[in-house]
């Protein structure tokens, strides 16, 4: 469903897509199946939107961004796409940011360009994310610092000695500021 008060110029629009009022989506983004994309939207040209991704009100999705499936973008969360941004800039060098599949960012976060938000990430309401976020970490403040690790439904795992237990009993160690999974005997 197209709202009639969006403008929406792609035809590649998956399937069971909404697109709510006054939002504009230019001619070359590719938006998956069974997205929901808020009223007050704003999508450049060179934007990859995968499969069941919800994006709320105020967000702009900029040139060079990838947003894959099943990611939660709250409201008014703020993406970049210029380290060195100037009026009429001839020097232009677009940075891309991916988001990648099964990650959440909470209303009014920042995302700085070049970088990316691991799979199943949780980026806590109002973050400054400067620099490549690990899978599954939870963080928050400015700059955005992981203070735990997330389930895949984005429940906090809990810690055990060295360890952290996810919902399923299976074990999990951080070696490298990195969540690796251990091997169970």
């Amino acid at each position: 469903m197209i709202h009639p008060l969006s403008d929406v110029q792609t035809q590649d629009i998956g399937t069971d897509t909404y697109v709510w009022q006054y939002t504009i989506i230019l001619k070359n983004a590719k938006i998956g199946n069974e997205c929901n994309i808020n009223c007050h939207v704003f999508i450049e040209n060179d934007v990859v939107i995968g499969n069941n991704v919800t994006i709320k009100p105020g967000v702009y999705v900029w040139d060079g961004i990838t947003i894959e499936s099943n990611v939660m973008i709250g409201p008014n969360v703020t993406f970049t796409n210029d380290k060195l941004p100037r009026s009429k800039n001839q020097n232009y060098k677009m940075e891309l940011t991916t988001v990648k599949s099964g990650a959440s960012i909470g209303a009014g976060a920042t995302i700085l360009c070049g970088i990316e938000i691991g799979q199943y990430a949780l980026i806590g309401a109002a973050a400054l994310i400067t620099k490549n976020i690990p899978a599954r970490a939870l963080v928050v403040g400015s700059p955005g610092k992981v203070v735990g690790w997330v389930n895949d439904d984005g429940s906090k795992m809990e810690k055990s000695n060295e360890y952290y237990i996810d919902n399923l009993g299976d074990r999990w160690m951080v070696t490298n500021d990195e969540l690796v999974k251990m091997e169970t005997t």
